[in-house]
Parts: C-alpha cells; sequence; structure tokens
C-alpha cells in the first residue's frame, strides 16, 4: 500500500486530549508516524496539505439497519461518505445470522420501511449461511467498505428455534430445550466477536408479509424471564443488552433500568432508544435524563440512552410512515398493502370518526406530536397544495384538519408527500441532551425508513452544532470532546478496536474543512438505490464538508466522492470483534 502523509491538521485523536497542530503518516494501513513537527515527504509518498483542516478518528455508527443493503452494495457509501467508518448490523432484535430468507424479509422489511420484494430477492438469491460463525466469514468475504460490527438479533433466533408461528402466538412459551438452544445461538454470536443481544418490546413494530402480517416481532412475545435467562449470559460475558422499549407503558422501561443495575451483582451493560426532545412532552428528556444519572449513580450500572445531535424529522408519503404504528387506526391503514385498497378505507365514515377520535385523544400513548400545524406538503399531484401545511388546506376547505388529511390521502395516496420535524427541534435542549454522560452520541437508523428519515450525517451535525456555539462566543463542549463523544467514547463503551488516531493502530480518518460545517449538511436529496430498481431514498449530501476519507489506510472518499473501488476492491473494510470481557 502506498504511504501518504496528511500535513498540518489539526490532529483530534479521539480521546478528550487537547488537539494540536500535526503531521500524520500512513504506511500499509496503520498509523505509523503522529507528529507535531513538520515531517519530510519520502520518495513517491503521497502528500495532503491539510492546513486549516480538522483531521479525526472514522467515525462510529453503531446503530444502523444496513443488514439487507450490505449484500448487494457493500460500499455502505451513504454513510462512508460522511466520515462514518465503522457500523453496526443486528439492531433491534433484527439479524440476518440466523433464519429463512421469507422469514427474515417479513421480520425485517415492514418495521424498517424497507420494500419487502427487494428484501426476500436478496436474501433469496445471497443468503447461504445459517449461523453467527457463517455469517462473520460471509461478511468478511465482501469487499467491505466501513469496518462492520454486529449485535445478534433476538427476533431472528427466536423465531429460528421455535418457528415463525410460535414465536408469534401469544403465550407459547419456548420450552426448556428451546431457551438452551437460543442461548447456544447467542454463545455463538459472542464467541463470533458480536457486541451482545438486541430485543424489542415496541408492539408498534409489525411482522410484514401475508402469513402473519401486522403481528407485532417475535421478541415482542417473550416474556421477561426468557430476556433474563439469556442476559445471564451477556452479564457473565460482559457483554452488552439492546433494546427497544415499549413506550406505550413505562413500567417496561424501568425493567431495562432493572436489567441494567450492579448492585450485589455485575452490572450489565445495557443501551436503549431513545433520549429526544419529544414536542408532544417538552419536559420529557429532563426526566429521562435524571432516571439515567440515578440508574448509573446509585445503582452501579452502565446504562446509556442513546441520542441523536440534530432535529428529529420525517417525511411520509401519505400514511405510509412508521408513526402511525403508534396508533389502532393507524395501523390498520397501514396493515393493507393495496394503495387502491387504502384509499377506499379513507373514505369509510366509520373508520374516518374511528381515526379522528384515536388522532385527538390525548390520553393515549405517543411520541408522535399530531399535529398538522407542524408539517408542510413538499410534493403532490396538486401543485398547490406544495408548502402549504396539512393544517393550512383543512383552513382552505373549511374542515377539521384530520378530515383534511383522510381526503388527501384518499386522494392522492402515497403522492402527497409531507415533512414534519418531532423531536429535538430546540437548540438549547439538544445541547443539553448530547452533553449528558449517560448517552451515547447515535441511533441514525442508517439504511432503514428509506424514504422517511436521513440521518446518515449525524456525526457533522454533531459538530456543526458544538462549533456554532463556539463562534457565538456561547461554548456548551469542546470540539475535543464532541469528537471524543463520536469517536472513542463509542469504541471503549462497545468494545471495538476503533475510534483513535493512534500509532501502530488502523488508519482509520477523516479530514474534515470546519467552515463547510454550514447549512448544507442539511441539504435533502433523493437519491436512486440501483439495486432496488432505482428507488428513491431520501438522504442528505454535503460533499464539500468531507474532504477525504481513510479506511484501513486506503483511500475511500475523496472531496466528498466515494472512489470507484470502494465497494468493489478488497482492503477496506472487515467485521471487527468486541473486545469487551474478553
Amino acid at each position: 500500500m502506498a504511504e501518504t502523509l496528511i500535513k498540518q491538521a489539526r490532529i483530534f485523536d479521539g480521546s478528550t486530549n487537547p488537539s494540536f497542530i500535526g503531521d500524520v503518516r500512513i504506511k500499509d494501513g496503520i498509523v505509523e508516524t503522529i507528529s507535531k513537527t513538520e515531517l519530510s515527504a519520502k520518495p513517491g509518498e503521497t502528500v495532503i496539505d491539510a492546513k486549516g483542516q480538522w483531521l479525526t478518528p472514522g467515525f462510529i455508527d453503531f446503530h444502523t439497519h444496513y443488514d439487507a443493503e450490505i449484500e448487494m452494495a457493500p460500499d455502505l457509501s451513504e454513510s462512508v461518505r460522511h466520515g462514518i467508518t465503522t457500523i453496526s448490523l443486528g439492531s433491534c432484535s433484527l439479524s440476518l445470522a440466523v433464519g429463512d430468507p421469507t422469514d427474515l424479509a417479513d421480520m425485517f422489511s415492514r418495521v424498517e420501511a424497507i420494500p419487502r420484494k427487494n428484501v426476500l430477492s436478496i436474501l433469496e438469491s445471497k443468503k447461504n449461511w445459517n449461523s453467527a460463525i457463517e455469517y462473520k466469514k460471509h461478511l468478511n468475504d465482501l469487499p467491505l467498505g466501513p469496518n462492520v460490527t454486529s449485535f445478534a438479533g433476538h427476533s431472528a433466533i427466536r423465531a429460528h428455534v421455535m418457528g415463525l408461528e410460535r414465536s408469534l402466538t401469544k403465550g407459547e412459551k419456548p420450552t426448556k430445550q428451546e431457551l438452551d438452544k437460543m442461548n447456544q445461538h447467542l454463545e455463538e454470536a459472542l464467541d463470533a466477536g458480536f457486541m451482545g443481544l438486541s430485543i424489542n418490546t415496541l408492539v408498534w413494530d409489525k411482522m410484514d408479509g401475508s402469513r402473519f402480517r401486522s403481528r407485532p416481532l417475535p421478541s415482542t412475545f417473550a416474556s421477561w424471564s426468557e430476556y433474563e435467562f439469556l442476559n445471564k449470559t451477556l452479564r457473565k460475558r460482559g457483554k452488552i443488552f439492546q433494546g427497544v422499549p415499549n413506550v406505550s407503558t413505562k413500567i417496561n422501561v424501568l425493567m431495562f433500568l432493572k436489567e441494567a443495575f450492579g448492585i450485589f451483582r455485575k452490572p450489565l451493560k445495557t443501551t436503549i432508544i431513545s433520549l429526544m426532545d419529544v414536542k408532544f412532552d417538552p419536559g420529557l428528556y429532563k426526566l429521562l435524563g435524571v432516571i439515567g444519572r440515578i440508574t448509573n449513580k446509585l445503582f452501579r450500572s452502565d446504562f446509556r440512552f442513546q441520542a441523536l445531535p440534530e432535529p428529529f424529522d420525517l417525511y411520509a408519503d401519505g400514511m405510509d410512515v412508521v408513526v402511525f404504528e403508534e396508533f389502532a387506526a393507524g395501523a390498520k391503514a397501514n396493515h393493507i398493502e393495496d394503495e387502491l385498497e387504502r384509499k377506499t378505507l379513507m373514505k369509510d365514515p366509520n373508520y374516518r370518526s374511528w381515526f379522528k377520535r384515536q388522532w385527538t385523544n390525548w390520553f393515549l400513548p405517543r411520541v408522535f406530536h399530531r399535529n398538522f400545524r407542524e408539517t408542510k406538503i413538499v410534493d403532490a399531484p396538486d401543485k398547490s397544495l406544495i408548502g402549504k401545511s396539512i393544517d393550512d388546506v383543512a383552513k382552505e376547505r373549511g374542515v377539521h384538519s384530520v378530515t383534511a388529511f383522510l381526503d388527501l390521502v384518499a386522494e392522492h395516496g402515497n403522492k402527497v408527500r409531507w415533512y414534519t420535524v418531532m423531536a429535538n427541534h430546540r437548540k438549547e435542549p439538544l445541547q443539553k441532551i448530547v452533553s449528558y454522560p449517560d448517552i451515547l452520541i447515535g441511533f441514525s437508523d442508517a439504511g432503514a425508513h428509506l424514504r422517511g428519515m436521513a440521518h446518515y450525517n449525524f456525526p457533522l451535525r454533531m459538530l456543526k452544532l458544538v462549533r456554532d456555539a463556539e463562534l457565538e462566543n456561547k461554548p456548551f463542549m469542546s470540539i475535543e470532546r464532541a469528537v471524543h463523544r463520536l469517536t472513542g467514547e463509542i469504541g471503549d463503551w462497545f468494545g471495538i478496536d476503533a475510534g483513535y488516531i493512534k500509532e501502530g493502530k488502523r488508519a482509520d480518518l477523516v479530514l474534515i474543512d470546519p467552515n463547510k460545517l454550514d447549512d448544507s449538511l442539511a441539504k435533502d436529496v433523493e437519491a436512486p438505490m440501483p439495486f432496488m430498481e432505482d428507488f428513491k431514498r431520501w438522504v442528505r449530501r454535503n460533499d464539500e464538508t468531507i474532504k477525504k476519507v481513510f479506511i484501513n489506510g486506503k483511500l475511500a472518499v475523496d472531496g466528498g466522492k466515494p472512489v470507484a473501488g470502494l465497494g468493489k476492491e478488497r482492503g477496506y473494510g472487515r467485521f471487527l470483534e468486541s473486545q469487551i470481557g474478553v
């Protein structure tokens, strides 16, 4: 591999140590030299003038759903182009390590808003493994772009051991032999270097396909005794318990906290989604922040919320978005696959009355604000609608906003596209959230919710948040600490060899123009996905911000653009084994 010399960058090494101006030499995929004094170029060495630029470790995205996409596009360029050099698979109980292709497609597609036909086609054509060890080998055989880590997915394991129908049947409990078999799969995954186990208790996350459509995922049917049985293995081995709480009940969240407690026993490393400043409950983030502190300080836990450092915004095509799964009337509409049939439902007076009652009922559990004043129509067959809120349309038509929404879906179906911000809309609360010690910066869901969410560049938006405050002379966090939260802190907590610039370590590096940490980071783009029949997903592009990305010492992104060999040539990323508990 050619040697590369990066000269006169402001170097952030991934720790909280002060940054400094210096040179970095890369040789044979590793950081050979870090120097505060200028280094002389060697013959044939590629020299990069990085004056005025920041050099950071590659960013880590520990919560993605690239499990299917990585099979067809292992470059994962929508993340790599933003400086992410390590990603994690297997979140939210969903993993492709074990299981039948059709079962896995049914589990994965609707909850993650990825077209089922594409997921099923990918799995039927590619899946030739059925264990964690085989899956790890398969991943390493791919020309990976970023490095990859993984959780073992509880829904996948449960369905594989019990059979899909039993795993989705209320009251069906695994036998002792089946529990032992689940634990055996977990042990095999941990032996292969998986970071831990992911579960999902949120009943709004539904099955796709025709066999068991709209049933919650297998993991939601497990009792807490089943989780506790598997957690004994995680606790013993120091591995991680990742979970999705059921926000319908506060008791459920308390059960996650209880699992994490370290009084009179070894603490269980636990992380759940998500700490946000949600619009419908402005004080909730403060309460959760206090709960996180108490859990760790008084109960000697190792507990972390996951948090995004940017507005949590959504696009929706008609009613095709996950927030409608949180109440029965919305879930009924999304149960219907055929768009014409769904339009017919929108016109049914009984359904409309039911939908309106539930939408306006403040006593039903909710995460979404359900305020049509907080929306903006961005596309529709009737171009006069563009730029208006759904509430504006209601006022023009002299009807209730719910009526206007149902009318729009009945008229245009998924061709009416609208936007809203669900959380993290206030700067000061967001600054407090990303400063909490009991959070990890992540939860991008990259590779999922393809039409609805685009948090691929969250590390850059974190740096912008911190740098903007510094430029306003109102700093709340150092740039060094911000970089640490995106790199070294995550690598340490998950036990993976990533997140630092150190001599002798793998050269996963990002070169950033700090002057381009600007509003371009929020620029919307609909990008075709060639391997999915040019299906267009919502992403964000800021090609002038990232100057270069190196993975394993190889140039992966140049001038904001992925290089031609990324995802085609080997030698970039590889599977990184978790070292915690080893």
